[in-house]
């Protein structure tokens, strides 16, 4: 992107912009970008990331095929409905999934790390049911490959990004290798907004912190991401071409004691007779690890402002039990489907959002 084109677009987003291609500069270079990342993980937590090397074809062709599932008869995105797989995999119709226990208007297909189920007994971490494959629809067998090809390229970005991030906090780039090697949590959806004559209200998602370390998200034409300062006030995140959106999650802010930020962020509907289009991925750690509090610097320790406390949506260092939690809560018709040993009798009933079992 030519430096003026960026100018103009950081004036009109009011996010910061980061160039990763800086953290594999010269030393001074290299410097100035950590010192500068760091200052931006304390205040925003969100930035439009550039120099990241993916290639724009595959991007181009990753939100065309995105459109073309969404464009299927819906008894075709049917056949892959969520609430057929036990794993949290396939198509929601929008207004299935929730935040906070009210509806999100918009409908997606999920994909996470392809696997085989595990048996379960009585004595299986019950995170071990997310485990297990994904669903495709075979009226359009060309996505399969290409959200794959997108998903290690995405895989990639955010490990370099959690690395650059490592050592803005003073930390070997490796430090967080430890609880995602050998195989991260790589939940990615293709997602579409409907127009507000479609939606019931305004919420596209409602507002939420994301899970995991860090979220790539790549925005289409139409804007409607909000990000909450930590003052309470919302500002615009537009798209801008070339760029992916990051936020860094919940477990760096447990991982730093609230020295990163985990931003509130939400999506508004698009207006009436207009389409909204994204690919969101998730960048997690493996299941079965638990988040430790890494020693920060005494001067980046003095600045930690500690875990964000919400009764309604308890935050747990087992990352499979934060992650089934998550899902449970934000798809109760598979909860209630495939779960309903892990949930209460109200929320078996519909009466209330499945719980942090």
């Amino acid at each position: 992107m030519p430096l003026a084109t960026a100018n103009r677009a950081a004036e009109t987003a009011h996010l910061p912009f980061v160039d990763i291609s800086r953290f594999h500069a010269g030393p001074e270079e290299r410097a100035r970008f950590i010192a500068e990342l760091r200052g931006v993980l304390h205040d925003h937590g969100f930035f439009y990331l550039t120099g990241h090397g993916v290639d724009p074809k595959l991007v181009e062709d990753v939100i065309a095929v995105s459109k073309r599932f969404f464009a299927l008869p819906l008894e075709e995105k049917l056949k892959i409905e969520m609430v057929k797989s036990p794993h949290f995999r396939g198509y929601n119709r929008a207004g299935y999934e929730r935040t906070r226990g009210q509806q999100d208007w918009r409908e997606q297909l999920d994909v996470n790390t392809e696997g085989e189920p595990v048996a379960l007994g009585p004595d299986t971490p019950a995170w071990k049911r997310l485990l297990g494959p994904n669903q495709w629809p075979e009226a359009l067998p060309e996505l399969k490959p290409l959200l794959l090809a997108y998903q290690a390229e995405v895989t990639r970005i955010g490990i370099e990004v959690l690395e650059a991030i490592a050592v803005a906090l003073g930390q070997d780039a490796r430090a967080f290798a430890e609880i995602y090697e050998p195989q991260p949590s790589q939940l990615l959806k293709i997602i579409r907004y409907p127009g507000r004559d479609v939606a019931e209200t305004d919420q596209g998602v409602g507002a939420h912190k994301d899970g995991g370390f860090v979220t790539v998200l790549l925005q289409d034409k139409v804007e409607g991401l909000r990000v909450q300062t930590v003052d309470g006030v919302w500002i615009d995140a537009p798209p801008v071409p070339g760029t992916f959106v990051i936020n860094t999650g919940e477990l760096l802010e447990l991982a730093t004691n609230g020295f990163v930020r985990a931003d509130v962020h939400d999506v508004v509907a698009p207006p009436a007779g207009v389409e909204r289009y994204s690919v969101a991925f998730f960048l997690g750690a493996r299941y079965d690890a638990t988040i430790p509090v890494i020693a920060l610097p005494e001067e980046l320790k003095r600045a930690e402002r500690g875990i964000t406390v919400d009764p309604l949506n308890p935050i747990f260092r087992e990352v499979g039990q934060n992650h089934l939690k998550s899902r449970l809560r934000s798809h109760p018709d598979v909860a209630r489907a495939h779960h309903a040993d892990l949930l209460s009798p109200e929320q078996l009933k519909g009466e209330a959002a499945p719980s942090a079992y």
